[in-house]
């Protein structure tokens, strides 16, 4: 796979406003979701789960590629299509998580590693016959006393660079997620240094492995103080921490950054992408990835009904709506009304 065909797959996901939809929940995510609204996480109800979002009118409007989880691959609407199919129909690109979760980090208490390397090259090979464009890895840091260690940061920023090099060479765009945990009673200036420092050294290990940066998006974190930290940010704080943080280490050629919610409410998060986005930004477009931020107030009225679907895609259409506006830096709360 040429440079050119990675910089134009990646430049239509980062391109006119539009976001992407995290619905790469997996197995245990889905369950947590689906109980939460008093369903069973059953392969049907995963599948009505997915296609509530995916076949909402007009979702190409707002959103540019969906992130999915291997079963949503091979699952199909109730017309019989396939996810897939229906997506590049709409000209949303598919792309597809390929980790396998967090483990315990050996000799570091409380940290985790990403795995999900063994046979990688194998599995991408294949999501790219089944026409998927990009991929997805997401390593968890979590910011505590003494934590993140050099050593939980370093290999995770090493599997990270792993990944994208065997994306690239799949010919698939990589979406590199180093997310900074919100939990914890950390200040916004302890979440800019680690941020920065993670940031960092996941881009200094990028460019040992040679990964083609302008064929590559970030996925991160904003820089929001910790959620049961006394004192908390505010939108202009976080968006002036995290373009400062944004400028001190990630490289200009790379070709977009999206936002994870990362445990931030619907409206605190499309207010933060607003702030960013109102500061804007040269030389990146800056853009959302979000899940629950997208997809849970919609979720809790569908509640599995049929006769709540519409209502529902409504729902989703307005968070979409927002998110597109805050990629402007043209949200206001009056929106939510």
């Amino acid at each position: 796979m040429n440079e050119e065909t990675l910089q134009s797959i990646a430049k239509k996901i980062i391109t006119d406003y539009k976001g992407i939809l995290a619905a790469d929940e997996s197995m245990p995510t889905a369950k947590k979701r689906l109980e939460s609204i008093g369903l069973e996480s059953t392969e049907e109800n995963r599948r009505q789960y997915r296609e509530l979002f995916l076949t909402t009118e007009g979702i190409e409007n707002y959103i540019s590629g969906v992130i999915l989880f291997d079963e949503t691959v091979y699952q199909k609407d109730s017309t019989g299509k396939l996810f897939i199919e229906l997506l590049k129909e709409k000209g949303i690109i598919p792309g597809i998580k390929v980790d396998k979760g967090t483990i315990d980090m050996p000799l570091h208490p409380e940290e985790k590693i990403t795995e999900g390397l063994d046979g990688l090259l194998e599995s991408l090979k294949k999501y790219y016959e089944l026409g998927l464009r990009f991929s997805k890895w997401r390593a968890v840091i979590k910011i505590g006393k003494d934590l993140p260690t050099d050593d939980c940061i370093l290999e995770n920023a090493r599997i990270l660079a792993e990944y994208a090099y065997l994306s690239q060479k799949a010919g698939i765009v990589p979406i590199v997620e180093p997310e900074v945990l919100l939990d914890g009673d950390h200040d916004l200036e302890k979440s800019e240094e680690i941020t920065t420092k993670v940031l960092k050294i996941v881009f200094e290990e990028l460019r040992e492995k040679k990964v083609q940066l302008d064929g590559l998006i970030l996925k991160s974190s904003m820089v929001i103080s910790g959620k049961d930290c006394q004192i908390q940010a505010n939108p202009e704080e976080i968006a002036a921490a995290t373009i400062r943080c944004f400028k001190n280490s990630v490289p200009a050629e790379v070709s977009g950054i999206v936002f994870l919610s990362g445990g931030q409410t619907a409206i605190q998060a499309t207010t933060n992408l607003n702030a960013v986005n109102k500061l804007n930004p040269s030389p990146w477009k800056i853009s959302f990835s979000f899940g629950r931020a997208l997809q849970g107030p919609s979720l809790e009225i569908w509640v599995g009904k049929s006769e709540n679907i519409s209502k529902a895609q409504k729902e989703f259409t307005k968070r979409m709506e927002a998110n597109r506006a805050a990629n402007k830096g043209e949200y206001i709360l009056e929106m939510e009304q």
